[in-house]
């Protein structure tokens, strides 16, 4: 691949890597897609929030359609062998074979917290002696479970929030891992209940493990400068991310490239292409995406590949908002082309569109997929009826692309019909 690349031509590149350059699939979404779109991910992000959908369940609709959300609570939330919950990035799924790449973070949590008399961790000892007896006895178990049959002091029960702290202490530093899930409430166990002995035995030194994890984020990433690929897995190292990618470089696995716009003082920025890149000749994706899809999770990449300035405004009070409460980037083809605030109303079977902005890179006739999009996931959420609020310069262009999109809909169902 040459050795310059348009900011076109990068954009291709990233999407083509995350998955963007395939087709969705022709036939139910099965287990089997479900695995091959996290080999491109990685990880899948987790996040609570839950007005349209929760977030880990929005890169997989992204990428492969309207699917059975039941399919990846089986696949993801069960206990299985096949994934576990780490701070792989923030909170996600990863694969389980991967526990051992992490021990390097865990190991720090630990030396951090025991070497600091002050930490929760030093002076919560008989708290975390008291979880983790309960857990070796009586296996997984969900906080409430353990709530139940927390001991009395001074005839009341123990403050709560020590047992979850706890836990999140432990799950931290490796000594507990995430069994599943019931609804969305974890179920915590031991690491040797839930990680298979060939797994936890893996020695990987921290030098090797990082080099790994930057060759697995150039590899999801197909073109990234070095702060794309530190944050793809959130590793504050830089001499030991800088190390990685001069190993990578000398293996031929990682190739300097310069993207034309991608500049930090007039000067470009330091690129790499993965050799297992590929330039696609186009991409013809429509996708509403999550706020956490690793395409636009970094919010300097996003930025610089597809002038989205993107700050959550879950915190910002109401009358504050300039897009809404939880706006979602949309992708037509290899341009972020708007955000839209997307809720659903299941008292009514509506998907509310409560604010549409369009976003620099969009043009002339981004709102037809846009919509099909959004037809899409009123279908893949169970919702009937699909509503425009006026808040936001693409509003009414979305509200007549729906209303011309549901019409061919209908026409094409009643020819069907009749036929």
């Amino acid at each position: 691949m040459a050795e310059t690349l348009s900011a076109a031509q990068a954009r291709r590149v990233a999407l083509g890597a995350q998955g963007f350059s395939r087709r969705r699939p022709s036939s139910e979404v099965s287990v089997r897609h479900l695995h091959r779109a996290m080999q491109r991910l990685g990880v899948l992000q987790i996040d609570s929030v839950n007005v349209f959908a929760r977030s880990h369940y929005l890169p997989l609709f992204s990428r492969l359609g309207a699917y059975d959300s039941a399919l990846l609570d089986r696949v993801f939330l069960s206990r299985t062998t096949h994934y576990v919950e780490y701070l792989a990035h923030e909170a996600t799924f990863m694969p389980i074979d991967d526990w051992a790449l992490w021990r390097f973070r865990m190991e720090a949590f630990r030396r951090r917290w025991e070497s600091d008399p002050q930490s929760w961790l030093s002076q919560n000892a008989r708290t975390i002696a008291w979880v983790t007896d309960e857990l070796r006895d009586r296996g997984p178990l969900r906080p409430a479970q353990l709530r139940a049959d927390a001991p009395r002091e001074r005839g009341t029960w123990w403050d709560w929030d020590d047992v979850k702290l706890a836990l999140e202490h432990l799950w931290r530093t490796g000594d507990v891992a995430i069994s599943g899930r019931r609804g969305f409430e974890r179920t915590y166990a031991l690491e040797e209940q839930v990680i298979p002995a060939h797994v936890r035995e893996r020695v990987i030194p921290r030098d090797e493990a990082i080099r790994e994890l930057v060759r697995r984020a150039a590899r999801s990433s197909g073109v990234a400068a070095e702060s794309d690929l530190a944050d793809y897995y959130r590793i504050r190292d830089r001499v030991a991310i800088r190390q990685a990618i001069g190993e990578l470089v000398e293996l031929g696995e990682l190739q300097p490239v310069e993207v034309r716009g991608w500049q930090r003082n007039d000067q470009p920025i330091p690129s790499w292409l993965h050799r297992d890149a590929v330039l696609p000749r186009r991409i013809d994706a429509a996708s509403i995406l999550t706020p956490f899809d690793p395409v636009v999770w970094f919010r300097e990449r996003a930025l610089r590949a597809f002038e989205l300035d993107y700050r959550i405004e879950i915190y910002v009070p109401a009358h504050k908002r300039r897009y809404g409460y939880y706006s979602l980037p949309v992708l037509v083809g290899d341009r972020i082309v708007s955000r839209v605030d997307l809720k659903a109303e299941r008292a009514t079977s509506t998907l509310q569109v409560q604010s549409a902005w369009w976003e620099p890179q969009s043009q002339a006739g981004d709102a037809v997929p846009l919509a099909r999009e959004l037809a899409l996931a009123a279908q893949w959420q169970g919702l009937e009826n699909i509503s425009v609020s006026g808040w936001g310069d693409a509003t009414e262009a979305v509200a007549d692309a729906l209303r011309a999109v549901r019409n061919d809909v209908q026409r094409h169902t009643h020819a069907r019909e009749e036929v």
